[in-house]
């Protein structure tokens, strides 16, 4: 018996090593990354030297609220960010594994339909979610988001709080 998957593990390959090369190219802290397909289940995973042991946690945790919620993480944090109550909700109900911060993309086929989500951590969100939607497109893929945040290149981790 063969399966069909949603996302083949050529093309997470294809994300998780173009959001790598987009990293290198703007010269960002350690990245790690993680690809789920439609079911949620992983299916590729990448962790760069002098990554912090928590960064899959947090990677994983942006894919998967991503996924679970239908919008990527940055949009999460946007719709929640009055909403503190729900997010706690959210939190419980995820059992950990949501963190709506930017960072978690959609992957889409060429029909608009969902097949996966990546999510990255390492440097700031906003950068994370660069690499991750630079990685998306290195697949041949649409993610939603399709643009990064205007501001991505100018975040900092260091007068940001809250970031990864």
């Amino acid at each position: 018996m063969r399966l069909k998957t949603t996302l083949p593990l050529n093309l997470a390959e294809k994300i998780v090593d173009g959001a790598l090369d987009a990293g290198r190219a703007e010269d960002m802290l350690p990245l790690t990354i993680v690809v789920l397909n439609a079911g949620g289940q992983i299916v590729a995973v990448k962790s760069e030297d002098g990554s912090g042991i928590m960064r899959f946690d947090v990677a994983l945790g942006k894919a998967w609220g991503a996924l679970g919620m239908g919008i990527s993480s940055r949009l999460i944090r946007d719709r929640l960010a009055s909403r503190p109550v729900f997010q706690n909700a959210l939190a419980a109900a995820s059992e950990g594994r949501f963190v709506p911060v930017p960072g978690g993309v959609l992957l889409e086929d060429e029909t608009g339909a969902t097949i996966g989500a990546v999510g990255i951590s390492g440097d700031t969100s906003e950068k994370d979610e660069y690499c991750a939607i630079r990685g998306a497109a290195a697949a041949g893929l649409r993610s939603e988001p399709s643009e990064p945040d205007e501001a991505w290149r100018s975040s900092s981790l260091s007068d940001t709080p809250g970031q990864g």
